[in-house]
């Protein structure tokens, strides 16, 4: 019997319980968070180096961000394309999603290499404050670029492991290459005396070592390794709306520090506080939203409707539950959380105007990103591209600027901020409730 005629597997025929959903968000949590620990580690071993290399190396990450982001990009697309294939039984199709993906994500990494060579010292002159800090940072990103071919393979492979619902072997591949890494970059930068070469070699390392683990399983899981265009280009248009997509939210958050920032200093430190409290509880929140892309991708590509509903049902009521329980977490933590994060009166002051803002969204947003992981699953990616840029055009910037024009200081741009996850919330339950999403069979 052939790959593709092979029945699906028993786990994925029965309902998805909450274990299961559990069973795929956890593996997925610890690999969305293994990055930003090993970049917590490489700061705090650079920091020992001096405030220049310290510079350098924020100068440098945020264009390294960016490769990153691709290749999330890149993950949640497969995933979803590669779900639908193994819930058909059809497991080598599956597969031949993420031969496809690793293809585009080894193109796409190659450019970007090549290109960081060339522009890494404009780019870094643009971003830097001052000469020193450039010039250190353009040799961290032309040495750390090196590795973006490993980086957008590992993402490939972590989009059709998800798909065939494979959570143990990329949560070994990524945790491996990272304490790798971490082991690495102290060693490369004090013992052997590379200073902050020996970072940006400890990220290539990592990054090589991590893309590389997920090229050997998919050699070992498919002889059918060619490159077939039409594939690429169906990829190439989902990454597209997803990339949109980002784009609007990229622009949402700077829009917002924009503006924090005219209403003082304080007021953009404790907006800095907040955001990044936001962007950690995103994190946990995106691990249901990947749980969802395989399960829903599943039970669409098996022709089961009911299922697939089913699927979006517990999956948007484990966000809800999550959400709350960050909400009730930060209502717990409000006088003594932004404490953690600085002394400043002022900064605390303006925190706590921020806080309520912050909890009354969290069970908002618990659904709207669990539904974002619904919508990925079944390739519904146009609809949501289009109501992200409707939300941030027609509700979050026009807010957050007419906070800045009515002088309504930072309550307003979290009431901006609000507005945003407000509007996608209506539109995406709208959606989910309309079942107009679940088309059925192995391609959308």
């Amino acid at each position: 019997m052939s790959p593709s005629a092979e029945a699906p597997p028993a786990e994925q025929q029965t309902p998805a319980t909450a274990r299961r959903i559990v069973q795929l968000a956890l593996p997925a949590l610890v690999v969305l968070a293994a990055e930003p620990l090993y970049v917590l580690v490489d700061t705090a071993v650079v920091g020992h180096l001096g405030r220049v290399p310290l510079a350098a190396v924020a100068v440098s990450g945020t264009v390294m961000s960016a490769a990153a982001w691709l290749g999330t990009l890149l993950a949640y697309g497969t995933t979803g394309r590669s779900a639908r294939r193994f819930g058909a039984g059809d497991r080598a199709g599956a597969i031949a999603e993420g031969v496809q993906a690793s293809w585009l994500a080894l193109g796409t990494g190659v450019l970007v290499a090549l290109a960081a060579q060339v522009l890494a010292g404009p780019i870094a002159g643009a971003l830097a404050g001052d000469a020193v800090t450039a010039h250190a940072a353009a040799g961290w990103l032309r040495i750390a670029a090196l590795g973006a071919p490993g980086l957008l393979l590992a993402a490939a492979g972590n989009g059709w492991m998800r798909g065939v619902q494979d959570t143990r072997r990329p949560l070994l591949f990524v945790l491996g290459a990272n304490v790798l890494s971490a082991i690495l970059c102290p060693l490369l930068v004090y013992p052997v005396g590379w200073g902050l070469t020996g970072s940006a070699i400890a990220n290539v390392v990592a990054q090589t070592v991590s893309g590389g683990s997920f090229l050997v399983a998919l050699v070992r899981a498919t002889s059918e390794l060619r490159p077939t265009l039409q594939v690429i280009w169906r990829q190439l248009v989902l990454g597209r709306d997803l990339f949109i997509r980002g784009a609007a939210f990229q622009a949402c958050f700077v829009s917002a520090t924009a503006v924090a920032s005219r209403f003082g200093v304080a007021s953009v430190g404790a907006h800095q506080i907040a955001l990044q409290l936001w962007f950690f509880s995103s994190l946990v929140l995106d691990a249901v939203a990947i749980a969802a892309q395989s399960l829903v991708g599943a039970a669409l590509g098996a022709s089961d409707g009911a299922l697939a509903r089913d699927v979006a049902r517990r999956v948007t009521i484990a966000g809800a539950v999550a959400g709350v329980a960050f909400g009730l977490l930060a209502l717990a933590g409000a006088g003594v959380v932004p404490g953690w994060f600085t002394g400043d009166r002022g900064v605390i002051e303006q925190a706590a105007i921020i806080w309520p803002w912050f909890i009354g969204m969290m069970p908002f947003a618990g659904v709207v990103f669990a539904l974002d992981g619904v919508l990925i699953g079944a390739g519904d990616v146009r609809y949501m591209r289009n109501i992200t840029l409707a939300s941030a055009m027609f509700g979050f910037l026009p807010a957050i600027w007419l906070a800045y024009g009515l002088d309504l200081g930072i309550r307003g741009v979290w009431a901006g901020l609000t507005l945003f996850i407000m509007i996608r919330f209506v539109t995406m339950v709208w959606r989910w409730r309309s079942a107009r999403w679940a088309v059925l069979g192995a391609t959308r």
